[in-house]
């Protein structure tokens, strides 16, 4: 038999992103690429048999922040770990680049604000060696990794570029300013970006608490820039928006006036919020009369609740507002659970709870993490309702939880998509034709939040095929983080199996599914800490035809590149 391919996986069940029905086939690869899907008979250089097994695309992840460790980082996990072969960064309107060398650390304070990345981390590892949004993109480049990577235009960091000072207090933009940042998209878009990215939330602020620079940008300056995207023809608009400034009405208004005008795509960030429980469902009918209008608008949304971890290794825990606590909170893990045990002082830090009035956490909301990790646990396991039964205190009963595992445990507080103690409204999300997937933030909130296995949740929490009555077909799932979010960002190469298309796919044992517990890892650069989350059941994970990733761990292979701009199907 005659060696004709790199690569031929044999005898799987494939998914072929685009929604199918599963069915038997051979995929041989060359050259990157996929070049037969069927009953292969040519001998390919490297078999592997996928008996067995689903073959799926390589998902896509449209929302990372992975802009400063793709700089130091060949290896970009979490998102690596999960099947993810494509990420975007340069989500919410914070990045590197453009950057004037007096800035580096306003965009740093900047990014650790807002993504809650260590900027001792920061520091050490960016080099700086870029000023433009093409030089940046160089700097990545120069680095093999295990993934491809995408970049977008962020907000924060061109308006400083072009406006100083004036930028970090909220001036508007002038009409000479308007005008140098439209011609600097336009050149970023030419250079390889993806789209441009921006924030107007409230909760977005530096490391010292002064907001984002983006977030009381004018409709002239939104649309100056858009219209720079359009000038070049290509690039998408992501957005995330508190929509209460002055109305979600009129924040909408505002933003279908800048597609109609530019013709460019528009995502924004669409969640439950706990405080306005209805509000997506009104903010998704908004999305479809535009949509019915003809305009590229959708919603991006999560597949499970938008939460913190808390605990004595994360960046925040149950008693971070206590003074008492405060008191040895620079001391080492092993330090402070020594001193937690201590019956004085646990009794001086609960009196001190039960007799100062402050923020809470919603304790009805508070529930133990678990491993395996549980992101839909039912309220009656709440700490506040195990507390109730068990004739405890909240705070006493979350401090003893706390402590366990050597004070390696976890806490969990769902913000947002979990008001009614259920995953109904991210149902609803997902189905709308509408959104797509997104929000998993890998890369980012690493002292806090552990989002980039959302790919892996989607399959065994969403799925008929991993035991859920009223779950999802697979083929579907996996449609959604393939073609739709490949599809979604103009990268058309890819999240399908099909002769021509890139070969990045996975090949995943569905029945071992399952997702590990975060672990916090100090291996970012000066010895910052990150969560990091595995998975199990990934028998390989391909990217342009190279096994990466071999039953979960990494092959060395780094055929992962930067991705220029928007992607064509091959001929």
């Amino acid at each position: 038999m005659n060696i004709a391919y790199d690569l031929v996986i044999r005898g799987g069940r494939v998914a072929d992103g685009l929604g199918s029905p599963l069915y038997e086939a051979d995929i041989a690869v060359q050259d990157g690429r996929i070049a037969a899907v069927g009953r292969v008979q040519a001998k390919g250089r490297q078999e592997f048999d996928a008996s067995g097994a689903v073959v799926a695309p390589g998902f896509v992840d449209i929302h990372t922040h992975y802009d400063g460790q793709a700089v130091w980082d060949s290896t970009l996990a979490s998102s690596s770990w999960h099947g993810v072969t494509t990420v975007v960064m340069g989500n919410c309107g914070v990045g590197f680049a453009p950057v004037h060398k007096q800035d580096h650390d306003r965009l740093i304070e900047l990014m650790e604000g807002v993504e809650d990345i260590p900027g001792v981390a920061l520091h050490e590892g960016l080099d700086w060696n870029w000023e433009s949004f093409d030089d940046y993109l160089r700097a990545v480049e120069r680095r093999p990794h295990d993934l491809d990577l995408c970049a977008q235009l962020p907000h924060g960091a061109l308006r400083v570029y072009v406006m100083g000072e004036r930028a970090a207090r909220m001036e508007a933009a002038t009409p000479e300013d308007i005008a140098r940042m439209r011609e600097l998209a336009c050149e970023a878009m030419r250079a390889g970006a993806l789209g441009f990215s921006t924030s107007r939330s409230i909760n977005h602020r530096t490391i010292k608490g002064d907001p984002t620079p983006s977030l009381r940008a004018t409709e002239d300056e939104l649309t100056g820039i858009a219209m720079g995207l359009a000038d070049a023809g290509s690039g998408v608009l992501q957005l995330l928006s508190d929509f209460d400034t002055p109305s979600m009405e009129e924040e909408f208004a505002m933003l279908r006036r800048i597609v109609e005008k530019s013709g460019r795509p528009l995502s924004f960030t669409v969640a439950q919020k706990h405080d306005d429980p209805e509000g997506w469902r009104k903010l998704l009918g908004l999305v479809a009369e535009a949509v019915a209008d003809g305009l590229p608008i959708r919603g991006q949304v999560a597949p499970r609740p938008i939460g913190m971890l808390l605990g004595l290794q994360a960046s925040l825990n149950p008693f971070s507002g206590s003074r008492i606590y405060r008191e040895i909170a620079d001391k080492s893990l092993e330090e402070r659970v020594a001193i937690m045990r201590d019956p004085a002082f646990k009794e001086k830090l609960l009196d001190e709870l039960s007799r100062t009035t402050r923020k809470r956490l919603e304790l009805k909301l508070l529930f133990p993490f678990g491993d395996p990790p549980i992101y839909e646990p039912d309220p009656e396991t709440s700490i506040e309702a195990q507390a109730a039964r068990l004739g405890r205190s909240a705070d006493d009963l979350a401090y003893e939880l706390t402590l366990k595992d050597e004070g390696r445990a976890y806490l969990y507080t769902p913000f947002a998509n979990y008001r009614h103690g259920n995953l109904d409204a991210c149902r609803e999300m997902m189905e709308d034709p509408n959104t797509v997937i997104g929000l998993g933030d890998g890369g980012a909130h690493v002292g806090m939040i552990s989002d980039a296995s959302f790919p892996t949740f989607l399959m065994t929490h969403w799925a008929k095929e991993c035991g859920r009555e009223d779950g999802f077909d697979q083929s579907w799932l996996i449609k959604r983080q393939t073609t739709d979010t490949a599809r979604a960002l103009g990268l058309l190469d890819r999240g399908v199996i099909a002769p021509g298309m890139k070969a990045d796919l996975n090949i995943i044992d569905v029945e071992k599914l399952a997702l590990s517990a975060p672990r916090m890892k100090f291996d970012l650069p000066a010895g910052g800490k990150r969560l990091l989350q595995k998975a199990d059941g990934y028998r390989a994970t391909i990217v342009s035809g190279v096994v990466t990733y071999r039953d979960g761990e990494a092959t060395g292979a780094l055929p992962g590149r930067l991705v220029r701009g928007p992607q064509a199907i091959a001929v």
